[in-house]
């Protein structure tokens, strides 16, 4: 069995939509961060980096604790033989697109988020910053999916990795950048039909609260 330590945020919802998809056996502990519980030793002792999701996998005689959605992803597929190929040059970009998506968008987004819509305090340097950055990478993000229909060329963890941050955020900084995001028809084809996968939905409503 495969426990899921997780909350209702994109990060979150990256390892439940995965978990769902290859059709896991798994059980769920949600950490609500809004009451700290990430900061718990027993939590820190399998997420070093307090930060969810983190899953423990005692499905095998070796029990696996893995933390990072980046390297949760790439496990579970390696696990399932699934949404990543195991060699060649589809791996190679699905590898590529999954670590810009790790590493490049959802930060920008979350730091957008931050700043724009979370802070007590308005910093209009940072705003402007890390919405000029967000925009370049959604401009990335369309360029590709006008070419492709998903990220690899065919529905993978990359896709995952990159929908629920795009998924949440993308309505609310269309709204704060108006012409300089323009429209994005590639990126809203590409929200619908994951968007309406089975398995996507339910993993998005994982942790029930």
């Amino acid at each position: 069995m495969i426990t899921l330590y997780t909350w209702t945020t994109p990060n979150g919802h990256k390892a439940s939509i995965m978990l769902e998809e290859i059709g896991a056996a798994y059980m769920v502990k949600p950490i609500n961060l809004g009451k700290g519980e990430q900061h718990a030793p027993q939590f820190v002792a399998i997420s070093p980096n307090n930060k969810i999701p983190a899953i423990i996998d005692d499905s095998d005689a070796d029990r696996r604790a893995i933390f990072e959605t980046g390297a949760i992803l790439i496990y579970l597929a390696e696990k399932s033989g699934q949404l990543l190929p195991s060699r060649g040059a589809l791996r190679d970009q699905t590898l590529e697109w999954l670590f810009w998506a790790s590493s490049a968008l959802a930060p920008m987004l979350g730091q957008w988020n931050h700043f724009a819509r979370r802070a007590k305090e308005r910093t209009p340097v940072a705003i402007e910053h890390f919405a000029k950055e967000a925009v370049r990478l959604l401009h990335v993000l369309e360029g590709r999916l006008a070419e492709a229909t998903h990220l690899a060329g065919r529905y993978s963890i990359a896709d995952i990795a990159a929908f629920t941050w795009t998924r949440a955020l993308l309505p609310e900084l269309s709204k704060d950048a108006g012409d300089q995001l323009a429209d994005t028809p590639s990126i809203n084809r590409w929200l619908a039909e994951i968007g309406a996968r089975p398995a996507v939905a339910r993993g998005l409503r994982v942790p029930t609260i």
